[in-house]
């Protein structure tokens, strides 16, 4: 077969389910393979940026590889800010670059689309990707496709395969499977032991969980750890429903002094933190009331393990939990007290007009009305509101923290899972990215839409509440509902988010958008809170939104 076609090939086994795509002169010889062989559905969207977030979110959700084709420069270049976000939060993603063939390399021209050098994309790709690949020779590149599809798994980060426009008809051998880098199991076992001996001794541990758990597949064996062990267990912000699917109820997601004063302390008072696949930011652990010491937590993420200054290095997550739970005996058990009941706020469907703290109550009410769906949120106070609702799976930029992933990463959950999700996103948001729903109708997906309208920016806002630059104005956006091809709703009291709700996920077929309409300067008691500590603990004066 065809380089194009092996490399399709390529990606399905290693767990691709579809591509995300805008076809340019570069990549034109590659999608029309795409196209014609069907061997992974292409969803053609409007933006570059909107592909990443797609893309990322599809991978998050599935478990898989996100795929990303895009023409040289003008398309590569334009979704580096997504790709930058699944490389800082770790997420697979390939991206399927055009560039110039050999002969126009060559021409002693400058090329269209060509920054500096013809290297650009390449250079500028090596700042976001684990891996990288030119396929300019079909002797070697199944053995180079292979090797960065391997980093791309094992790494959990972005890799970059580059396809010059000469190369995708070029007769080429099957991509090899590689089998897993080999790893010292003797330091795994070692560290492991280590790990449980420093357990046992310590007066309160409390395992926190965060998203490298789900990317390498690791929540079940993790759940059945932490009921072996019977230690609190904690998700992270970024980590926000985790274990939800497998049947284990967390403790809570830790805050810090933004969230509930007895999740919190479990981790701030706590002696030992048993921190899995945790990526050490300041939006997981920068309002800790207490600085957490690093030094005093068992620490495994990014193929590293740490016991206090004592590194283990090329251990793989998912090795060590196996190493874990083969040296702990099922019926291990540690007592503890449980934490108190987190009552959830009810939800009145009256007339009294909406503010941002209705949401989540009006939402958890809905879920157990009508089931709770899959979750793509924005950055913003639609995040914060989403850390208020029941658990469930989620995928949001909860620490490189980019606005406009919302609609797009919705879009890419249902594209691979086809469960139909409830996107969060406020209005500065949507302005970005909301205008792909226009998409939805002709790939049959029907997302459930919230833009939070308090015509601002309002996260800008909570941190700094004079800036005039966060004022948007009213766009109206539920009126470019039926211009997109979905439904609109725009509600302004409980009673009628009530409606629209149930309106919503009763309805199939076609997106349905709500818009609340919000006071300006309102926001969710969770971003107030955040907000606050944020602030105090910069030393500056409380919010006041």
């Amino acid at each position: 077969m065809c380089l194009a076609l092996e490399l399709l090939h390529a990606l399905k086994r290693h767990g691709a389910r579809e591509i995300f795509g805008i076809p340019g002169d570069f990549i034109l010889p590659l999608f029309r393979h795409i196209e014609a062989n069907g061997i992974l559905p292409l969803f053609a969207l409007s933006h570059e940026p909107s592909l990443g977030f797609a893309a990322d979110a599809a991978a998050r959700m599935n478990l898989g590889l996100g795929v990303i084709a895009v023409t040289y420069g003008a398309g590569a270049l334009n979704v580096v800010n997504a790709v930058a976000g699944a490389y800082a939060e770790r997420s697979p993603l390939v991206v399927l670059a055009g560039c110039p063939g050999e002969v126009e390399g060559h021409a002693g021209l400058v090329l269209h689309h060509q920054v500096r050098h013809l290297d650009s994309q390449w250079r500028i790709y090596e700042e976001i990707t684990c891996d990288r690949v030119r396929l300019s020779d079909a002797a070697s590149a199944p053995a180079q496709i292979a090797r960065v599809l391997r980093s791309c798994r094992e790494f959990s980060q972005p890799v970059l395969i580059e396809v010059p426009r000469d190369m995708a008809d070029r007769p080429m051998a099957a991509v090899p499977m590689l089998p897993p880098s080999a790893f010292e199991q003797a330091a795994v076992d070692e560290c492991a032991q280590e790990w449980l001996a420093k357990i046992e001794s310590a007066r309160a541990p409390v395992l926190v969980v965060d998203v490298e758990v789900r990317r390498f597949h690791l929540e079940a064996k993790v759940a059945e750890l932490s009921r072996r062990l019977q230690l609190p267990v904690l998700t992270t912000f970024m980590g926000r429903g985790l274990l939800s699917q497998a049947g284990l109820d967390v403790d809570g997601t830790y805050l810090g002094i933004a969230g509930d004063p007895h999740v919190s302390r479990l981790l701030d008072e706590s002696d030992l933190p048993v921190m899995l696949g945790a990526i050490l930011s300041d939006s997981n652990f920068g309002v800790s009331a207490e600085r957490i010491d690093f030094r005093r937590a068992l620490i495994a993420a990014h193929r590293e393990a740490r016991v206090g200054y004592h590194v283990y290095h090329d251990i793989p997550l998912a090795a060590l939990v196996d190493a874990l739970l083969a040296q702990v005996p099922e019926s291990q058990a540690r007592r503890r007290a449980p934490l108190p009941a987190n009552t959830q706020a009810t939800f009145e469907a009256d007339d009294r007009a909406l503010c941002a703290a209705d949401l989540a109550p009006a939402l958890n009410a809905c879920f157990a009305r009508h089931g709770t769906p899959p979750i793509a949120s924005d950055i913003g106070d639609c995040l914060f509101a989403a850390m208020e609702l029941k658990p469930a799976p989620l995928v949001a930029p909860g620490y490189y923290a980019s606005m406009g992933f919302g609609v797009p990463a919705g879009i890419g959950v249902q594209a691979t899972s086809g469960e139909r999700p409830l996107i969060l996103v406020g209005d500065g948001a949507f302005q970005m990215n909301g205008w792909e729903l226009g998409n939805c109708r002709r790939y049959g997906l029907d997302p459930i839409v919230i833009v939070l309208n308090n015509q601002s920016w309002e996260m800008i806002r909570a941190f700094q509440p004079e800036s005039r630059c966060a004022d948007l104005g009213d766009w109206r956006y539920a009126e470019l509902a039926e211009t997109l091809g979905g439904h609109g709703h725009r509600v302004r009291t409980r009673a009628e988010l009530a409606a629209a709700l149930d309106t919503a996920f009763s309805r199939r077929g076609r997106f349905e958008l709500i818009e609340l309409l919000l006071p300006p300067g309102d926001c969710t008691p969770t971003l107030k809170r955040f907000s606050d500590g944020i602030r105090a603990l910069r030393g500056g004066q409380a919010c006041a939104a």
